[in-house]
């Protein structure tokens, strides 16, 4: 079989991890993100997701302490993803073929939004 033949195109890689990260988010946080885009860029992933504030932590937001429940929440939010880093690194070599050597994130309080960024050892082959 010729080798390339093998390789995914750009769209392919990019549909299979946002797959991938809303099943994360369903199966380890509790619920899905509204929306999930993801965008490669050289050797970065960059992860766009929409609505995945539960109505708790909305609640939270809007109430009168809401400075340190947006605090809160944000650390929450890191923490659970740094616990589930190995499965993140297992599923984007699994993806890309490639090891991720960082990973950033930041959840908006505001908007709902989560953005995970992560920078590979090299920029995945595609088709």
């Amino acid at each position: 079989m010729i080798r390339g033949a093998l390789k995914k195109s750009k769209g392919q890689l990019e549909a299979e991890i946002s797959d991938a990260l809303t099943s994360f988010e369903k199966e380890h946080m509790g619920r899905g993100p509204i929306e999930t885009r993801t965008y490669i860029v050289d050797d970065m992933i960059i992860v766009r997701l929409k609505g995945v504030l539960t109505k708790a932590e909305l609640s939270l937001v809007k109430s009168d302490r809401n400075i340190r429940a947006r605090e809160l929440i944000k650390q929450v939010r890191i923490e659970l993803i740094e616990n589930g880093r190995s499965i993140f690194e297992e599923m984007i070599k699994g993806i890309t073929r490639r090891r991720i050597r960082s990973l950033h994130t930041d959840v908006s309080t505001v908007s709902g939004e989560k953005i995970i960024v992560f920078t590979l050892d090299r920029p995945p082959e595609i088709g």
